[in-house]
């Protein structure tokens, strides 16, 4: 699922944007919307602020206050839970109101934001659209390990498998109770360099005999303690091919793709390269990998 922020203050056009934009999109793929507000979920019940995004040709909307309130069921669900729903069934999401949200973002009005700049414009009619949605084609997408499931079983050669495993490392908080606790890491690949390992280690796999679709997925940017980095997916003939792969892919990964690490912990924080590329990290602080696995 590809994801784009619309970030801007009130009376810059966030939703016109979305609205543009969802006229766009809806011809290449099936597109979803959330939506920051800032009232009770009690006033929004029916919508009434994700109305104008449904109207536009949203295939489903979500509108979420600052405590974490839904409007479609009122529980507490934040951003990044209802991402992670919508990313199997949906080809993008649009999410409006979020600029303190790490994603790719359109900034209206000179809004301060979290994630990259994909376009900066005083107000909505000032947006480039092409622009944007080539750029949007670009972005890595944003992936979880439902959605890469579902992916493997739209294979045309499902039909002939039997298995289908998968990897999911993450953020180790600690390695015994001594250790200092690593609240996040930071990832920076090596661009271009790393999709051509990615796409090469893949096409590998694949060619192996019961082996019928290996989809390998690393995040980069910010990820929190407990939270998830990268998956292996594979979807095989017999469990034997299938648990064979997944641990090659994982390793070949770790070995082979050019990302640098950025380890946080509650006292200090450095690099650490995962694979000795020979091309620094863009930061200042250099040190040794330590160790911290995915």
């Amino acid at each position: 699922m590809k994801l784009l922020g619309i970030a801007g203050p009130s009376g810059s056009g966030k939703t016109t944007l979305v609205e543009r934009l969802l006229d766009r999109l809806g011809e290449r793929g099936r597109v979803a919307t959330v939506k920051h507000v800032d009232h009770g979920v009690d006033i929004d019940r029916e919508g009434k602020d994700t109305a104008r995004h449904r109207a536009a040709g949203a295939a489903e909307t979500h509108a979420i206050t600052d405590d974490g309130a839904w409007f479609a069921t009122g529980e507490d669900r934040t951003l990044e839970d209802v991402l992670d729903d919508l990313a199997p069934d949906y080809d993008y999401a649009l999410v409006e109101g979020y600029s303190g949200a790490d994603i790719p973002t359109v900034a209206l009005g000179g809004r301060d934001h979290q994630g990259e700049t994909v376009a900066a414009a005083s107000e909505a009619g000032a947006v480039d659209l092409d622009a944007v949605l080539g750029a949007l084609e670009d972005q890595d997408p944003f992936e979880t390990l439902s959605s890469l499931v579902v992916q493997a079983k739209q294979s045309p050669d499902a039909v002939y498998s039997g298995a289908i495993a998968t990897f999911t490392g993450r953020v180790r908080t600690k390695e015994g109770p001594d250790d200092e606790a690593t609240e996040l890491l930071e990832f920076e690949k090596y661009d271009g360099v790393a999709a051509e390992k990615l796409a090469a280690i893949r096409e590998d796999l694949e060619a192996r005999e019961g082996v019928y679709e290996v989809l390998l997925h690393h995040r980069t940017g910010v990820v929190e303690s407990g939270e998830d980095i990268v998956f292996v997916v594979v979807l095989a003939g017999h469990r034997e091919e299938a648990f064979e792969t997944v641990e090659d892919g994982i390793n070949r990964l770790k070995a082979e793709v050019p990302l640098f690490k950025k380890e946080v912990t509650v006292a200090d924080e450095f690099w650490a390269h995962q694979h000795d590329t020979g091309v620094e990290p863009a930061g200042d602080a250099q040190a040794p990998d330590t160790g911290t696995e995915d």
